[in-house]
């Protein structure tokens, strides 16, 4: 079983068993949305180059977000009735998108700010437009591609940077159970909450040669893929932590709630390096300290990122430990760091033996070249 931190699934079917509302959109477009969803939960008139078979709930809910902010935006800013209509409005699209990457758009659905990470959104409407290209030609009529001018790219990701020392710094004065984690996360730059949260003692296996675990991250629980890494910063108190809880094999280890989580981090952040900044949070005419901007779970993957990047000598070991199928990620941590051009191409290999690494990268270079075959 993996866990769902996000809900994804009752939220998702709680709408669904709702009656599948799109609030604030005409009918047509409505329609339109709900048929593309359904196709998606099924796997249906999907890209010859996407994967087959049904899209994750976390998928689906993503799908029917964006496609919901977009259809409402396209009916106020240029009189969009029908999202079929698309077809004759290319190069209204065109300006709408680049007004939406200037900050010029903002959304009902999100408290009137402008909308953040635009080419998210760019990737999911020429995902919905290909899969309208794809039902109308079935009905043999030929659909042009009015998204192919329309890039997706996003700027580059912001987040807290911090080093190994401020991780210590900060398990000085925290308690003994984040202190673990906090260790955990730097160390193994694991996905969270998802990853995190399905990691079970089965997956942990001691090296006694090398006094550290190996780590096995499940494929059914990645977004990427499945992988082993070697733990070598937080082995010796994830052991003691281990041998503390006296949890069963099949028992997960990180069941802390992420929304909790992210908050005790903010503060600890903001005491220990001073990241974020003090808010004031009003519920219910109740009124909470909180720290807007701090650090979250997520900002130890990318520091974990870039703590190894200086250590690894391989640009396709670091992929592998992080799951990155692409190396965009490792180009913007060199850069961050002032370290262009300096990856070699000589393997450090400390997560796993070089023939399984290779073997795991030419299966999926295989894989890719099959769908471009196929295409």
């Amino acid at each position: 079983m993996k866990l769902d931190p996000h809900q994804h699934e009752a939220m998702y079917k709680g709408w669904r068993n709702r009656g599948s509302q799109i609030k604030g959109v005409n009918q047509p477009s409505c329609d339109l949305i709900i048929h593309f969803l359904e196709d998606m939960e099924i796997g249906a008139n999907v890209s010859p180059v996407s994967k087959k078979g049904p899209r994750g709930y976390g998928r689906l809910r993503n799908l029917k977000s964006k496609m919901h902010t977009l259809t409402i935006i396209f009916q106020e800013e240029i009189g969009l009735h029908s999202l079929a209509d698309l077809v004759s409005k290319e190069k209204e699209l065109l300006v709408l998108i680049n007004r939406m990457r200037r900050g010029e758009i903002c959304s009902e659905r999100y408290y009137h700010q402008p909308l953040k990470a635009v080419g998210n959104y760019v990737q999911i409407l020429k995902t919905f437009w290909h899969w309208y290209q794809r039902i109308k030609k079935k009905e043999g009529i030929e659909i042009p591609d009015i998204t192919s001018d329309l890039d997706c790219k996003d700027a580059k990701p912001k987040f807290n940077y911090f080093t190994i020392d401020q991780v210590k710094k900060m398990c000085d004065v925290s308690a003994y159970d984040y202190r673990v984690l906090m260790m955990f996360l730097f160390d193994s730059g694991i996905r969270a909450p998802t990853e995190l949260m399905n990691v079970r003692v089965s997956d942990l296996e001691w090296d006694s040669k090398g006094n550290y675990y190996i780590l096995t991250i499940r494929e059914e629980t990645s977004k990427t893929f499945g992988r082993k890494i070697r733990l070598l910063l937080c082995s010796e108190i994830l052991k003691g932590y281990l041998n503390k809880l006296q949890l069963k094999d099949h028992e997960y280890i990180f069941t802390k709630n992420p929304q909790r989580v992210n908050q005790y981090l903010k503060k600890l952040g903001f005491e220990i390096m001073g990241l974020g900044t003090p808010a004031v949070k009003v519920y219910n005419n109740k009124k909470t300290q909180t720290i807007t901007n701090g650090i979250s779970v997520y900002d130890f993957r990318h520091s974990s990122a870039c703590y190894w990047l200086l250590r690894y000598k391989s640009e396709s070991a670091l992929k592998y430990r992080f799951g990155w199928k692409k190396s965009d990620m490792i180009f913007y941590y060199t850069e961050l760091l002032g370290m262009k051009d300096t990856i070699q191409e000589e393997d450090l290999y400390i997560d796993t033996s070089k023939p399984l690494l290779e073997k795991q990268l030419q299966t999926k270079c295989n894989e890719i070249d099959l769908l471009q075959e196929q295409l």
